[in-house]
């Protein structure tokens, strides 16, 4: 029976690539060096202790037997020695102990620091990347891999570390073995080499498939959440989906379970037969060993001595073995890992650029701007060309993706236009710091964030580096309407909103909004934008909001993005937009004697109350 031919992965992973991972580790440990230099340098230390034990151990317990069965021939000689014997071996193992509970507790707070670094590394440099990269598929496996990494990699220390502890280990006892007798190390490498080989095979079609079948993940994980949280329940409920989600995910997690069952048969079957070789090379050893005893050669604390090394020499062999490889599969994971900290946003920070005029003289002004995703042929905006003026209101007006919140993104520099440029008092907006950019520029989105944290830090959200001013987010709270939502609250402002946390209180989409526009208050910008601010609330409402609202952009540029003409009346200029393109453009009297596109939907929708 000879075992099946290696599955070809879908990476194309060979055993070469497997072992050039293992490049990976230099670059590895200058992490864990970063992280803490002192629990790293304790527990090299304790390791490099606790790998001279067992040989130590081993030759006490030779010198035991030999002297016991010393003083059997000679019962009137002295026991000193052998009782002093029996002292070190015990201090050898209390020591043992000691050792064994310092590296565990030098691993797991190694690894607690280490996945708290690599999570905070990776949340930071995501915050660099660009907008349209969280919008790519390719780009969510690899966030995905790398997310995964930030937890799994802390096991990678403890068997790295452990892998050098045990070669360590291996070596003395080598030396020892060889003392005696350097045949028994070559019947130890003949026993071991085969479950490498098996292993090594095993685990690579494993991180190919785990690898290969990232984006059905994924998809497993989207359908557990949609299928279980409080968010998706009530359709779930109402349409009846909990069928047709249990049926998907069986499928997919069936189509999963039977490819990964495949790997773990052949893993079992080979596992097993290899590892009976390995045990009958063993006991040829301990044969040898045996018949050197009875022949007089060798005494009977050496026999002990030299097969309980083969045994421990054999176990740990077979354990570097199957470890390395496991290192070897764990670098390749940690390959995704660091190739997610090698993407490069496109947008830079342009730390040392220009700091925004205070106050903006000349405005924004858009130069045959154009703009489609990478990988894509269709333009989201096309050849645009329009001013924003100082103390200008502008809105943006056009059917669902005409282009309206990409032009805003483009604004703030979320994106970069493919084509045209975009100028700020005369400067392109890239020459501009880009902290110094987004800090004037206050947006709230359509699909703002619900964050399940205390009603205060969400209203924060709009100013995080002034969350502890109290004064300032309870008039932010009070210009927006969240007051009385605040007021309504046990807790008021230290409410936690949401319900995936112990006392959290749920909003209305019309509450939640008020919270949300609370946030444009609270900061200082210089251009204020609103994606249908008012979507959620009532006509009443929506009056009083927009009364406050005028007050919140005296002064200001304003952007406003809606399709309620009653809210887009109050802008001096309106840009209807269709297809990414400029349609019309004027006030909204000049639009209506325009009789176009915009008066077309603004007497339809004025019907409509009529």
């Amino acid at each position: 029976m000879k075992p099946p031919p290696p599955a070809q992965p879908a990476d194309n992973q060979t055993l070469r690539k497997r072992f050039s991972a293992l490049q990976n580790l230099p670059r590895f440990f200058r992490l864990v060096w970063n992280t803490s230099q002192s629990l790293t340098v304790g527990n090299i230390l304790f390791r490099l202790l606790k790998s001279a034990i067992p040989l130590a151990v081993l030759y006490v317990g030779k010198e035991i037997i030999d002297e016991v069965i010393r003083l059997l021939d000679t019962p009137l000689g002295s026991q000193r020695y052998l009782w002093t014997l029996v002292a070190v071996e015990l201090g050898l193992a209390v020591i043992s102990d000691l050792l064994n509970r310092a590296i565990n507790l030098c691993d797991s707070l190694l690894g607690d620091l280490l996945a708290n670094k690599t999570s905070v590394d990776l949340v930071h440099h995501a915050a660099k990347l660009d907008l349209y990269q969280f919008e790519n598929p390719v780009f969510y496996d690899k966030l995905e891999r790398a997310r995964r990494q930030t937890t799994s990699r802390t096991v990678l220390l403890s068997q790295t570390l452990s892998q050098i502890q045990d070669i360590i280990t291996l070596l003395l006892l080598g030396v020892g073995l060889i003392a005696f007798n350097p045949w028994l190390i070559l019947i130890l490498i003949v026993a071991v080499i085969p479950s490498f080989l098996g292993e090594t095979h095993f685990n690579e079609r494993t991180y190919s498939l785990t690898r290969s079948w990232t984006p059905e993940r994924r998809e497993l994980d989207y359908l557990r959440y949609i299928g279980a949280s409080a968010e998706t329940a009530k359709e779930v409920k109402v349409f009846g989906l909990e069928n047709y989600l249990t049926e998907r995910f069986k499928t997919l997690s069936d189509k999963y379970y039977h490819e990964n069952r495949k790997i773990a048969i052949g893993r079992a079957v080979w596992g097993y037969l290899l590892a009976v070789l390995g045990t009958l090379a063993y006991y040829a050893a301990f044969v040898f060993v045996l018949m050197q005893t009875l022949g007089g050669l060798i005494t009977v604390g050496t026999m002990t001595f030299l097969a309980g090394s083969f045994q421990r020499m054999h176990g740990m062999l077979q354990g570097i073995m199957s470890r390395f490889s496991s290192i070897a599969e764990s670098a390749l994971y940690l390959q995704d890992l660091f190739d997610f900290f090698e993407i490069i946003p496109t947008i830079g920070a342009n730390a040392t650029g220009l700091k925004v005029p205070r106050p903006i003289q000349k405005g924004f002004t858009f130069e045959g701007v154009s703009f489609k995703y990478p990988d894509s042929e269709v333009w989201a905006v096309r050849n645009l060309s329009f001013t924003l003026k100082p103390d200008e209101k502008l809105a943006l007006v056009g059917e669902n993706g005409a282009g309206k919140t990409t032009l805003v993104k483009l604004l703030a520099r979320l994106y970069e236009p493919t084509e045209g440029r975009i100028l700020l008092d005369g400067r392109d907006l890239a020459e501009y710091q880009l902290s110094d950019l987004r800090a004037n520029i206050g947006i709230i989105f359509q699909d703002y964030i619900r964050y399940e944290m205390t009603v205060a830090e969400n209203i924060a959200v709009g100013d995080i580096e002034r969350r502890n001013e109290e004064v300032l987010i309870e008039d932010a709270a009070r210009k927006s309407l969240a007051q009385e939502v605040v007021d309504r609250l046990p807790d008021r402002f230290q409410q936690v909103l949401g319900k995936r946390f112990k006392k959290g209180q749920e909003l209305s989409g019309g509450q939640w909004q008020k919270v949300a526009l609370a946030r444009a208050y609270m900061r200082d910008a210089q251009l204020v934008v609103l994606d249908e601010p008012t979507s959620a609330l009532d006509a009443r409402a929506e009056h009083e909001v927009f009364q406050r609202f005028s007050t919140l952009i005296k002064g200001k540029m304003a952007v406003l993005i809606s399709h309620r003409f009653s809210t887009v009346r109050m802008a001096d200029r309106i840009l209807f937009l269709e297809n990414g393109q400029l349609l019309e453009y004027g006030s909204h009297h000049e639009l209506l004697e325009l009789d176009g596109k915009y008066a077309e939907l603004f007497n339809l929708q004025a019907l409509g109350y009529q």
